[in-house]
């Protein structure tokens, strides 16, 4: 291609903006619960959005038949929320020793686990989404994560 037409077609591309430009990534904040419910429920998580008044709110869903919470934290009126906790827990595992705990908080990321005041086993994953949000892949990205600590802190926990 002669240099004068190569020179034509770049002005002609960068005028109707046909140029390449980095895709806007749709952005996830914790002050959008409907738009995190949409995540669970398009993975074909079940997804209940619990909004009482004077609370904060939070999702009911499940994995594999373990279920789990999305808290919404860091909330300004209840609705102005900043951070996610992932949360699950078992009751039928009360006899669990620390030890177990140790162990497992040693050799993961991203999870803690402990006893609740009940003496029943948790795990919790905190999510930062404060500011702009994150983009939704990330979102997903988390809930990838959390679904396999979830699988492993349950082996982990019924382990004989």
């Amino acid at each position: 291609m002669p240099k004068s037409m190569l020179g034509a077609a770049l002005a002609l591309i960068a005028a109707t903006g046909l140029a390449a430009t980095p895709a806007q990534a749709e952005l996830v904040s914790a002050q959008n619960p409907a738009a995190i419910k949409t995540i669970l429920e398009s993975r074909g998580w079940p997804a209940r959005l619990v909004l009482e008044d004077g609370k904060d709110p939070y999702i009911e869903s499940a994995r594999n038949n373990v279920q789990f919470l999305v808290i919404f934290m860091n909330c300004t009126d209840n609705r102005k929320c900043k951070t996610l906790q992932y949360y699950m827990g078992f009751s039928d595992a009360k006899n669990l020793d620390l030890e177990r705990f140790n162990e497992w908080n040693k050799t993961k990321r991203f999870a803690r686990a402990y006893k609740d005041d009940e003496g029943d086993p948790v795990l919790e994953m905190d999510v930062d989404l404060d500011f702009a949000g994150i983009p939704r892949e990330n979102v997903g990205e988390t809930l990838n994560t959390w679904g396999s600590l979830m699988d492993s802190f349950r082996e982990h926990i019924f382990e004989k």
